[in-house]
């Protein structure tokens, strides 16, 4: 292995493995699918969009109006974080007549929640 030393005054020695690193080099996500997984990750970064997430994962669905008494937050404000949600892939909708249902988009958003949820309760 090299030793990779970037000035004297560093106490740690950081040790390079040639093989590890072309390895991950390899096998890295290309840039397309970085973006879209920055971009899912930026959507699960806020509350009220987790809220509604959540509200979604325990109901099979909900309309604007009850995730907006459920989230507690006007119609208006709930429909803006639906809208970017449905932008991600994370939610959707279902219409029936005037009524717009939503829903998570599949399983994949179902689990990442749980996963999410199970983690957040260890700390």
């Amino acid at each position: 292995m090299d030793t990779y030393r970037p000035d004297d005054d560093t106490p740690a020695v950081h040790e390079i493995n040639p093989e590890s690193v072309k390895y991950a080099k390899e096998h890295a996500l290309p840039a397309r699918n970085i973006e879209r997984l920055s971009r899912l990750f930026s959507a699960l970064s806020d509350p009220t969009r987790l809220r509604i997430l959540h509200a979604l994962t325990i109901s099979k669905e909900l309309c604007v109006g009850d995730l907006a008494l459920v989230v507690e937050l006007s119609v208006s404000a709930v429909s803006h974080q639906l809208r970017l949600l449905r932008d991600r892939d994370l939610v959707r909708a279902r219409r029936d007549g005037r009524i717009v249902h939503y829903s998570l988009a599949d399983e994949h958003v179902r689990h990442l929640m749980d996963t999410g949820v199970v983690h957040a309760n260890e700390g």
